[in-house]
């Protein structure tokens, strides 16, 4: 069967659905504005993309309030979050202002904020950024890691999760 014959006739709901039963860890993206105030994000859509370079992709959604904060600053941050800090991820998907108000930070090697307490944080240079659906698709080269022991948050089909 050619590609051409193949529609999309998936549903919205039903893609989220699938896609939520996927177990992903939960992590805040952090950057600057700037005026050097500090902004992040939750997000759950991010990976590893190559070990040589060492590079990472994150994907933000277009209707995002800062995503002209991730596009104007040349770096960020991935802030993978421990179960522990499940406060923080709430935070980050939900205030509207003040996310960073009473959050303890330090600045990354590239000025990006990396979260007290993370499990990992993953400091990174914009190579790349291209549209893919309705999300902006960051390309980060990492310049700089820090690693922790811990457990990770996890989210699993619409909701928190731990691992056994």
């Amino acid at each position: 069967m050619s590609s051409a014959a193949v529609h999309n006739t998936v549903a919205p709901a039903d893609f989220r659905r699938a896609c939520g039963l996927f177990a992903t860890g939960v992590a805040v993206l952090t950057t600057r504005a700037g005026d050097g105030a500090p902004h992040g994000i939750t997000v759950n859509s991010f990976c590893s993309l190559s070990l040589n370079p060492p590079l990472v992709m994150v994907a933000v959604a277009h209707d995002c309030t800062f995503l002209a904060h991730f596009l104007n600053c040349p770096f960020y941050a991935i802030n993978i979050l421990r179960e522990e800090q499940r406060d923080l991820s709430v935070r980050f998907a939900q205030l509207p202002e003040g996310r960073f108000t009473g959050v303890d930070w330090r600045e990354a090697r590239t000025g990006a904020p990396w979260l007290d307490g993370a499990l990992a944080l993953i400091d990174c240079k914009t190579v790349r950024a291209f549209d893919a659906g309705d999300h902006r698709i960051l390309i980060g080269e990492t310049v700089d890691v820090s690693v922790s022991e811990g457990r990770p948050l996890i989210f699993y089909h619409g909701g928190y999760a731990q691992l056994e």
